[in-house]
């Protein structure tokens, strides 16, 4: 087997399995369909293996392409992180400059981080910053995020980790929705009222549910697994759900519901691979972050 593989195969590789035929992979890699056709067709000399077989809906992946794409993810996933450390210790004359990739969830990513980094670009424009959103937990060892907001203790020891408090979750609804149905007095109550919530149960779920085996899916009227669309709900007046309690005031007023039932916490960590401690950008952006999350979650305890 040839070991001196070109990066490039593998990236076609990836593309491939991504769009699932050479056409998508060309035009996402932007380079021409034969070019991508003879990487694979190298990769699979090289490697000994048949990476993809021909059928009437595309290429299908083999069990060799699935064994070795993970392995093949984390090439892309440390190249690029090798692109965003050696910017992070350019500086231009305008001032702090390279790519700082940023990963949090939806809820976090779409009401709290936009003014933080609107402020870091107004301060170092020549920043880019990368807004990686999604509940799964972004693997920082493996490069796929320089920065990432957790809601869980961090366990792995290369990572640089600043425990930054703990998020309320609460029920909450909207007034005009409490105008027109009433304000659920006791736990019965609440399960006659349309309840926002999950569609499928994670581990993540479940384990800030244990303490309220009540909320199950089937308790739900409406079920969807974005949490930006469970809040955007609420707001709108469809029923009773949970939100953090720092999102209740703004722009949509919500009233917190039955907090002497329902009450859990999130401990929320800003996380950094170690590697990255020298990295001027990363450590400006990782600072700014950790001081406008705090600023964040200390505003329920302010308003209390």
């Amino acid at each position: 087997m040839n070991t001196n593989i070109p990066w490039e195969w593998y990236r076609t590789f990836l593309a491939v399995m991504k769009e699932g035929s050479l056409s998508g992979a060309a035009r996402m890699l932007a380079i021409t369909q034969p070019t991508a056709g003879r990487h694979i067709a190298a990769l699979e000399s090289a490697l000994g293996l048949v990476l993809f077989t021909r059928s009437q809906t595309g290429l299908q992946a083999t069990d060799a392409a699935v064994a070795i794409q993970d392995h093949a993810q984390a090439m892309e996933n440390t190249a690029s992180m090798i692109e965003r450390t050696a910017a992070s210790f350019s500086f231009h004359t305008a001032g702090l400059h390279g790519v700082v990739r940023v990963s949090a969830s939806e809820i976090i990513g779409t009401e709290v981080l936009p003014p933080l980094i609107a402020r870091i670009k107004e301060d170092y424009p020549q920043l880019t910053i990368e807004l990686v959103l999604s509940n799964r937990m972004q693997d920082l060892l493996n490069r796929e995020a320089d920065i990432a907001v957790r809601m869980t203790t961090p366990v792995q020891e290369q990572l640089i980790a600043r425990r930054l408090g703990r998020i309320e979750i609460g029920l909450h609804a909207s007034h005009p929705y409490l105008a027109r149905h009433g304000e659920p007095e006791s736990i019965d109550a609440l399960f006659t009222h349309a309840l926002v919530g999950f569609d499928k149960m994670t581990p993540f779920i479940l384990q800030a549910l244990k303490h309220y085996p009540q909320l199950n899916r089937e308790t739900f009227t409406l079920r969807t697994d974005s949490d930006v669309a469970q809040l955007n709900l609420i707001r709108a007046g469809a029923g009773i759900g949970m939100c953090q309690v720092q999102l209740a005031d703004f722009p949509v007023p919500l009233k917190r519901l039955m907090a002497d039932f329902f009450a859990f916490y999130l401990d929320t960590w800003l996380v950094m691979h170690e590697d990255l401690r020298h990295s001027q950008a990363c450590k400006t952006v990782f600072n700014i972050l950790a001081e406008g999350l705090q600023s964040y979650i200390n505003k329920a305890s302010h308003s209390a």
